[in-house]
């Protein structure tokens, strides 16, 4: 049987890929895609812009209300030690609704370089923004409203040493399937070739879309 490593190598279309991934389970999901190298990752983003477009309701579904804690498992592909590549962007609606997401990056490096906040907007009436995908995780912006109970205190990614790594900052992002997503970050306006794959969480409590609930 294929391999996500496999149907990417061999370039597959982005519907069998996605296909693929939607008939594993959430453990499945996540080894296969968090095993994925930095070449893999950029192609993978490549086959992405074929895809389906990414919507609001896969990274924040409407199913859960606004404020509740919505958790992407992420693996990028920095030089760092592999450890330090696993991450989570946990996200939520706000409370104010619209076309928006509220988030931050959690994982080994926070207590160190800070929360990384973010406000993900569609990229549709930027120039050049929306070919390379229909949402970005702006970390220009910060959440302006309240947000999940128990997050990091809200900082501008002007403040501390997150300035090196999130300030000017922005990803797009591109759907792969039902619950995940891959994105390319961008300093300013350079591409800096490098990705992330992201596997979205159910949380608590809450019934999604999927092989299971988590």
């Amino acid at each position: 049987m294929a391999t996500l490593a496999q149907l990417i190598a061999e370039e597959k279309p982005i519907a069998e890929i996605a296909a693929y991934l939607d008939a594993l389970s959430f453990p499945d999901t996540k080894a296969e895609t968090h095993a994925l190298d930095r070449n893999q990752q950029r192609k993978l983003y490549q086959l992405a812009a074929h895809s389906l477009a990414l919507t609001f309701e896969d990274l924040t579904p409407s199913s859960v209300p606004a404020r509740t804690e919505i958790i992407h498992h992420g693996r990028n592909t920095l030089p760092l030690p592999g450890p330090f590549r696993n991450f989570e962007k946990r996200m939520c609606k706000p409370d104010s609704g619209g076309e928006k997401a509220f988030g931050y990056n959690e994982g080994m490096t926070r207590r160190f370089i800070g929360p990384g906040y973010f406000v993900a907007i569609p990229t549709a009436g930027h120039d050049g923004w929306p070919e390379r995908g229909p949402i970005v995780v702006d970390y220009f912006q910060v959440p302006q409203e309240p947000v999940v109970t128990g997050w990091p205190k809200v900082v501008a990614n002007t403040v501390g040493l997150q300035f090196f790594v999130f300030n000017k900052t922005r990803d797009f992002m591109r759907k792969v399937s039902d619950r995940v997503s891959i994105g390319a970050a961008y300093k300013v306006e350079k591409a800096l070739d490098h990705y992330f794959v992201l596997v979205r969480e159910s949380p608590t409590g809450t019934r999604l879309a999927g092989p299971e609930a988590k």
